[in-house]
């Protein structure tokens, strides 16, 4: 990270968008970013392990009860993607997703 750039963001931190996991869903299902903008992902879950993982946006987040994990990204393509639960958590894991939308 350049000089820079730590000087901005110790000034202006990134928005916290926080994501709860449990079974069999994330909640809120949807978030909207913006490309270009810092934004640091928080995920945190109350019943058991979880991940959120969206490949394209480089995010794999891995947390259980009391150890959230957390990432910042700065997005820089607009587009729709695809967030998945990637530890098996039940029967319904199939279907724990999320939207994430870059504008």
């Amino acid at each position: 990270m350049s000089l820079l750039l730590a000087l901005f963001l110790a000034v202006n931190p990134p928005r916290v968008v926080e994501i709860s996991a449990k079974r069999f869903a994330f909640t809120p299902s949807e978030i909207h970013l913006r490309a270009g903008e810092p934004v640091t992902i928080r995920l945190v879950t109350t019943d058991r392990a979880h991940g959120l993982l969206v490949k394209e946006l480089h995010i794999d987040l891995d947390a259980s009860v009391d150890d959230p994990d957390s990432i910042t990204i700065t997005p820089s393509q607009a587009g729709t993607y695809t967030a998945i639960c990637d530890h098996y958590c039940g029967i319904g894991h199939g279907s724990m997703k999320m939207k994430v939308i870059v504008e």
